[in-house]
């Protein structure tokens, strides 16, 4: 337990390294002030307006949201048609394994979730999509979908500090890829395949096993054959033979955990030893998804030019992150009871779909990570985590607000703030104030709204889905398991998270319909609403502090706000909560097993 904790603080330490240097760079970036790629990269900056006719003139907040929606909306359709055309000959060589066209609608949920950062995956990676799919209808929209988030997030700050101007959409999505994400992920792919991680356009490698010989194969038609590999399908074609997928997984993994995306280039996943080579590129995985949500805490202090309101805001978060990080650890650690009363639980602890050489603090570490920024990769199964330590992902994705992805997180925080400030205020009779601006009824609306079309989302579909019985065979497991396995699903579309508890078979037409609207309705309606909210703080003018202000950048309002968003996400989510993970929890304590549900 000891080194498993020395790791996790190791990490954390990793962590706040990174927060104050890539704060400030992303504050000076959008703030227009001069950084040292200026000279490389305004260039480039200038011919991508050039050739798109960017006009940059700032936007108002219904003019951003009108630029979010239809640059996404466009992009979605174009991701939806490469994933239907993936089989045609004319893209042959960048389609090796000869895999076909996706059913439209699987394809409609990938292309909704990966335009909106959620990277839910309803197939397998390596067997279902070509080289082409994979670079243009998932690498190239986890840039494009996290510069968005990133974009409004930083819009969101500009309405808090007052400008009812919020930037240009397309000049925020420009410079967060171009002076951001390309940059960091060029040095970390380039480090990841020093580590062991692939980046090949080679089709599927054949390798004979311990059961025989290789036999030569014919090249497939659609590529040559090069020195290294022979092309194959991504299935075994003799007994003494087997088809080891690979392809561009570098880069794909370098965006996919700095861009907070997920989603993977494999079935599975970060656990697989092609995405997750070794315990240290485990911590490069972990650093990576937590480095622009941290540090974007600190960017909105600058730019606001309240450093200690950020800090107050990353205190709370990482109050809730520690807290859920020790709600992950210490039941896998302790392992199942019903295995220990039969002297075969393992020193370990629970390591049913874990992966040894990452251990349990580095586990329960990525289980928490990638579930509070909102990432969604997974190092292993969280369907195999203990009932108690599954709480932890799961209430993270309920609640929304523990650093979340770029914006998603204090976004959501700022929401519990403003509900906190306006109750306190009702507690004490005065009027609620929250960055010198007063919080009144329309703001109190946007709030409320914005948090309440969370859980209506997850809860909504739940109940269609139970009361409709709607592909309820897909659920692998009975009762409190099997609840939590749905809860989990809706959980992750709805918050743009993508990871999965698995145990549930998603691709089926309800799931992947109701699904992909699920990921649709949590990404805009909540941008809509918070832009809205931003232009309308903006709009207020500012007011004096006085000795009755409720100050919001001190210990005492961390323990408000810690405590709103505990009640409030209680009294919403605790029932749900309590007929899945906490009633499955119960029951092992009591040594209660539930049987497999018949195939």
């Amino acid at each position: 337990m000891a080194f498993d904790i020395f790791q996790m603080l190791i990490v954390l330490a990793l962590i706040m390294a990174i927060v104050v240097p890539l704060g400030r760079y992303m504050a000076a970036v959008f703030m227009g002030q001069r950084t040292w790629l200026d000279p490389i990269l305004n260039p480039v900056d200038n011919f991508v307006y050039r050739v798109s006719g960017i006009n940059k003139e700032g936007m108002r907040w219904p003019a951003y949201v009108k630029a979010v929606l239809l640059t996404n909306l466009a992009m979605f359709c174009l991701q939806f048609s490469i994933l239907e055309v993936q089989h045609l000959a004319v893209f042959g060589s960048l389609n090796p394994d000869g895999l076909g066209m996706l059913n439209p609608f699987l394809a409609f949920n990938t292309a909704a979730s990966f335009i909106t950062n959620t990277n839910w995956q309803n197939y397998g990676g390596e067997s279902t999509l070509s080289y082409l799919s994979q670079l243009f209808a998932i690498i190239f929209p986890q840039f494009t979908s996290a510069a968005t988030g990133l974009a409004c997030g930083i819009a969101f700050i500009r309405g808090l500090g007052g400008s009812t101007i919020l930037g240009n959409f397309y000049v925020d999505l420009t410079r967060s890829i171009t002076r951001i994400l390309l940059p960091i992920c060029f040095v970390a792919g380039v480090a990841l395949v020093g580590l062991g991680v692939p980046a090949t356009f080679a089709g599927a490698y054949q390798v004979n096993t311990l059961n025989g010989p290789l036999t030569p194969a014919s090249p497939s038609p659609a590529a040559s054959p090069t020195p290294e590999a022979t092309p194959a399908p991504p299935t075994a074609t003799s007994q003494g033979q087997q088809n080891i997928a690979r392809g561009l997984v570098a880069p794909l993994l370098a965006i996919k955990q700095l861009g907070t995306n997920g989603g993977g280039w494999f079935n599975a996943n970060a656990a697989h030893p092609f995405e997750n080579p070794s315990p240290i590129t485990n911590v490069i995985e972990i650093v990576m998804m937590a480095a622009i949500p941290t540090s974007l805490i600190y960017t909105l202090g600058i730019m606001l030019d309240k450093r200690k309101q950020a800090w107050t805001f990353f205190a709370v978060m990482g109050i809730f992150f520690l807290g859920f990080l020790a709600v992950a650890y210490f039941p896998e650690k302790a392992g199942n009871p019903l295995l220990t009363n039969l002297g075969v639980s393992a020193a370990q602890g629970n390591m049913e779909g874990h992966e040894l050489r990452f251990g349990q603090g580095q586990t329960a570490f990525f289980v928490t990570a990638t579930t509070a920024f909102t990432t969604g990769a997974v190092d292993a199964m969280h369907d195999s985590l203990t009932p108690a330590a599954s709480i932890t992902p799961i209430s993270q994705m309920l609640l929304n607000m523990v650093f979340g992805g770029k914006g998603v997180g204090f976004i959501n925080l700022i929401i519990f703030a403003i509900l906190g400030v306006f109750l306190t205020g009702l507690m004490v009779g005065r009027t609620p104030e929250f960055l010198g601006k007063k919080i009144e009824v329309r703001e109190v609306k946007l709030a409320s709204f914005a948090f309440l079309m969370h859980p209506l989302i997850i809860l909504g579909f739940m109940a269609l889905t139970f009361a409709l019985q709607l592909d309820l065979g897909s659920i692998a497991n009975p009762g409190p398991h099997g609840f939590s396995e749905l809860m989990y699903m809706y959980a992750s579309q709805a918050a743009n998270n993508g990871s999965a508890f698995a145990g549930i078979t998603g691709n089926t037409n309800w799931f992947n319909i109701s699904g992909g609207i699920a990921i649709i309705l949590g990404r805009y309606v909540s941008i809509v609403l918070m832009l809205a909210l931003a232009g309308s703080m903006a709009a207020k003018k500012a007011v004096p502090m006085t000795v009755g202000t409720l100050r919001t950048d001190n210990r005492v309002f961390a323990g408000v706000l810690v405590g709103t968003v505990l009640i409030i996400g209680a009294l919403t989510f605790f029932p749900v909560l309590a007929l899945g993970p906490i009633a499955e929890h119960l029951a092992m304590v009591a040594g209660q097993t539930f049987r497999a549900a018949a195939s």
